[in-house]
């Protein structure tokens, strides 16, 4: 198998609301394979369909502990409060720290098309959170106030690369 493409912005895509999917059918299950080989390929802990072209609600994250495979994820509660940097795939060469819950409880359909919550914290809740911001177009930039913004245009470190780039060296990458 072959990496797919990591979109990168400013793709289109990457501001779209991705559609639900009613059941996880073989078509998922691919998707679900495919985004799990192209994340680990790219050295990821977390990768949303609309990275790879796909406008669906689908997202995939393996910190270490095992992969997970979500359709549809929707966060039920958050409690808590981290701030750490992150970093994006679909944004290659920048970092930002953004302050999210710490602990979060998510339901969703798993690659068996159950319905499943999953209970996390630290890492993984920021990963399945960064994820789950990718559904909704939302990016890591768009945590960053106006003269950050600014500032980054300025120096020029937001780097535009449409092609599938290299491996990403940086841990919290998602």
């Amino acid at each position: 198998m072959e990496p797919l493409e990591i979109k990168k912005y400013p793709d289109g895509i990457l501001r779209k609301k991705c559609l639900n999917v009613e059941k996880v059918t073989d078509r998922e299950l691919k998707n679900f394979e495919e985004m799990l080989f192209t994340m680990r390929h790219f050295a990821g802990i977390g990768l949303a369909a609309p990275q790879l072209g796909i406008a669906r609600n689908l997202i995939v994250a393996d910190i270490g502990e095992g992969a997970i495979q979500l359709a549809n994820p929707v966060i039920l509660k958050a409690k808590g409060s981290d701030k750490m940097e992150e970093g994006c795939l679909s944004i290659p060469g920048i970092a930002v720290y953004i302050e999210r819950p710490y602990e979060i409880i998510i339901s969703g359909l798993n690659e068996k098309g159950q319905a499943v919550e999953i209970k996390a914290t630290g890492l993984l809740a920021r990963v399945l959170q960064h994820e789950i911001d990718h559904l909704k177009g939302r990016l890591i930039i768009d945590y960053l106030n106006l003269l950050e913004k600014f500032k980054l245009r300025l120096n020029k470190k937001l780097v535009i690369n449409s092609g599938s780039g290299s491996r990403n060296a940086g841990k919290n990458t998602f």
